[in-house]
């Protein structure tokens, strides 16, 4: 496809140095529609080729620019998270390789002064987060008045994290003329309809799969247990019995991705932890360490769900369940990458059932039942379901009577012992000496 483009003799270089010579499906779409000034909505699944088909179109387009180069970047990508944004600036130095352009990441937890520097020479291309930019943008540290293309990386995601209004401002300050690509593995985030009203023209929309289809090369499995010990002791016996080059371990919690960490590698197992709390500096080191196959196993909280691309990771394991079908998606969408086959393990307790069984039934998938030698759970599942999978509550009490209620009322005690109205009291019983004396009644 990409032979009849005719490209910049420059980009297509930098192409064939990274041996890019088949496009994927959803490049085959977006790339001759971004070309041609489109504003996009595209939804894909992970591992299909989303970035390079937003970026070649960028690259391109900027090469072709004829205009007097002003201050300001020319083309913007945001995204949700630091890794992310590492994964997206590292193909995008890889594309512009052969080309005078120049691309830098504007991410949070790095120096401020250092990035000022950076807008200072002037880069054609930004790769940046919306907290730390927008700062940028008020801070007068750079203009977006003259921006060519912006692009939303995992826009649903964004929206999630609470960046809406950022990137709304954001968009204030871009020239009213770029072209604008929103692009995720889902988007049937309720807040995205309103979100692209704002960003785009008169959008065209590119759905190379079903929003809620789950990767098609990757096997889906669960494996029951009975609570945190059990899952504790199954955890490191499926890692130890190896067969697994990477391993992605996910927990709902920093605080379980930490206890994980430190629980494998009491196991004498390669592990490391990556969440939100640590440095940019210490989560570069990770995905270094990671990437260089130094350990193999790294437990991670939903940070690393979206902007992890790292080859070879053959196995995905949620020791907590995800919250949604989306959130699972995006999870297990970090094996199984440009055609490799990966496996996505879920550990499940009574309490995940019903959870369990509407992630089945969001995503249209049925998990395979799996079990380890010697640990097997004695929890086997619920023993009565509903019609949906899920577990049927126990029967319900009856209510009590109305008249017992009324009975148990405090306003309903505040007389007992007193005569009703218009009853007499008996006669008091007579004195036998020993009663104690009766205060004699007033004559009138």
């Amino acid at each position: 496809m990409l032979e009849h483009l005719q490209l910049d003799r420059r980009l297509q270089l930098a192409l064939d140095a990274l041996a890019f010579t088949a496009t994927t499906e959803v490049q085959d779409q977006v790339i001759p529609a971004a070309l041609a000034g489109d504003d996009l909505v595209v939804s894909a699944e992970t591992g299909s080729g989303k970035t390079l088909a937003y970026l070649v179109p960028m690259v391109q387009k900027l090469l072709a620019l004829d205009t007097p180069r002003r201050d300001g970047p020319l083309g913007l990508v945001l995204v949700p998270t630091r890794e992310l944004a590492r994964q997206v600036l590292k193909h995008c130095r890889a594309l512009l390789a052969k080309t005078p352009l120049q691309v830098y990441g504007i991410t949070g937890g790095a120096d401020f002064r250092y990035q000022q520097s950076l807008f200072r020479k002037n880069p054609e291309i930004i790769v940046a987060t919306p907290g730390r930019l927008l700062e940028h943008c008020e801070r007068k540290s750079t203009s977006l008045e003259f921006l060519q293309i912006l692009v939303l990386d995992e826009a649903d995601r964004m929206l999630d994290m609470g960046f809406r209004d950022d990137v709304l401002k954001i968009n204030a300050c871009c020239a009213s003329s770029r072209q604008a690509i929103m692009i995720s593995a889902t988007m049937n985030h309720r807040e995205l309809g309103t979100i692209s009203n704002s960003l785009l023209r008169t959008p065209r929309s590119i759905a190379v799969s079903a929003a809620r289809q789950p990767h098609s090369t990757i096997a889906h499995q669960v494996m029951l247990a009975d609570g945190q010990e059990h899952k504790d002791k199954l955890l490191p016996a499926l890692l130890e019995r190896g067969g697994f080059q990477r391993v992605l371990v996910f927990g709902n919690k920093r605080s379980t991705a930490v206890r994980l960490s430190g629980l494998l590698k009491y196991h004498k197992l390669r592990c490391a932890c990556l969440h939100g709390e640590m440095t940019t500096e210490e989560r570069r080191e990770v995905m270094t360490r990671f990437n260089d196959g130094k350990i193999s196993i790294l437990c991670a909280s939903d940070v690393a769900a979206r902007g992890i691309d790292v080859k070879d990771i053959d196995l995905v394991i949620n020791y907590d369940l995800p919250h949604s079908g989306d959130d699972y998606l995006h999870r297990t969408g970090r094996t199984g990458r440009a055609g490799a086959s990966g496996l996505a393990l879920s550990l499940v307790t009574a309490a995940d059932w019903n959870l369990m069984i509407s992630i089945e039934r969001y995503l249209k998938l049925s998990f395979e039942r799996r079990n380890l030698p010697g640990l097997k759970a004695r929890f086997s599942g619920p023993k009565k379901l509903k019609a949906s999978g899920k577990a049927a509550g126990s029967k319900k009490k009856a209510p009590k009577s109305a008249t017992a209620k009324s009975k148990s009322r405090q306003r309903n005690q505040k007389n007992v012992g007193k005569p009703a109205a218009g009853k007499k009291r008996e006669p008091a019983a007579p004195n036998d000496g020993f009663a104690p004396l009766m205060k004699k009644k007033p004559t009138p």
